[in-house]
């Protein structure tokens, strides 16, 4: 038995790790907590609890994730400052190949950063990086974005691409995951009832795509879901379960309306749906979040974060 089967039953939190913006502390890891995973309380005083001194010297869109057999939790981000004043243009096409990595074991003491090089060569940067634990290959599927143009391609464009590791310090050749006919960014995956569901960014619509298939390197199909075509300018998604385990709760940053995130519940992904939670059913906490990542915690990891950070 590994250690997310010993810890399941006793799963009654979350951390949401983020970053808050273009100001000149945003582009660092905040740390919000919830037991229920739609009121969220923001720690350290609403201030950064991991700053990066590397690469950019600024990190956006952190993810956490745990090795379900260690139960060690790795923090990835995308290496990157807006605020430094170098403008979009320079962070697609001529930004940092780097993933930057945090790990710890309590979720309070963490190891210095690490940059680890994972973009292919020729990308313009490694964007919104995400993983999830193939238990079959007892491995991490990690993917991000990259600016790329291939031969024969009239200009670049951003797509997925995608590499394994067991420890996020050795990683295997990088490689194309997905490509659409434009742009394609924010992805994230969740694994439910022996199926991966992937959901993406549409950046012509500027809405969320919901597709699945049985191995993540696999085929995957879409499912339809009248809420995700009709909800506009989302990005940032991110799926976790809520601590009845049956619902699942997916967040999308409402950037277009700079409104933060809104909570949509399924308990039903097969078939896409998806309610919309009404404002006053969730609070997001008094910081306004941009795309990070949810980490299901224990009772006893839940309060060793209220004790050191609240």
């Amino acid at each position: 038995m590994n250690y997310v089967e010993k810890e399941e039953k006793r799963m009654a939190g979350y951390l949401f790790v983020h970053f808050t913006g273009e100001d000149r502390d945003g582009e660092q890891v905040y740390f919000s907590v919830s037991r229920d995973g739609l009121h969220w309380r923001d720690l350290n005083q609403g201030k950064p609890v991991l700053r990066s001194k590397i690469g950019m010297r600024g990190v956006r869109d952190p993810f956490p994730v745990r090795d379900p057999e260690s139960g060690r939790i790795y923090l990835i981000a995308t290496d990157l400052r807006i605020e430094a004043g170098n403008g979009w243009e320079a962070a697609q096409y001529r930004g940092s190949r780097d993933l930057i990595v945090w790990e710890t074991e309590d979720l309070v003491h963490w190891s210095e950063e690490r940059a680890c090089t994972v973009g292919v060569p020729g990308a313009g940067c490694v964007w919104a990086p995400e993983a999830v634990y193939d238990n079959e290959k007892e491995q991490f599927f990690v993917f991000w974005a990259s600016m790329t143009q291939k031969k024969g391609e009239p200009e670049s464009k951003q797509k997925i691409y995608a590499s394994w590791t067991k420890n996020f310090r050795e990683f295997s050749e990088p490689f194309l995951y997905l490509e659409r006919d434009t742009h394609v960014i924010d992805t994230t995956i969740i694994a439910d009832q022996g199926w991966y569901y992937r959901i993406s960014k549409d950046e012509t619509n500027k809405c969320l795509v919901l597709e699945r298939g049985k191995t993540l390197t696999g085929v995957f199909q879409p499912v339809k879901s009248r809420t995700l075509e009709e909800l506009k300018g989302v990005e940032g998604p991110e799926a976790y379960l809520l601590p009845d385990n049956r619902t699942w709760c997916l967040i999308a940053d409402r950037f277009h309306e700079n409104r933060g995130y809104l909570p949509m519940l399924s308990r039903n992904l097969e078939k896409g749906e998806l309610e919309i939670l009404p404002d006053g059913s969730y609070d997001m906490g008094k910081s306004m979040k941009r795309h990070g990542g949810v980490l299901a915690l224990s009772d006893q990891e839940y309060d060793r974060l209220m004790q050191a950070f609240s």
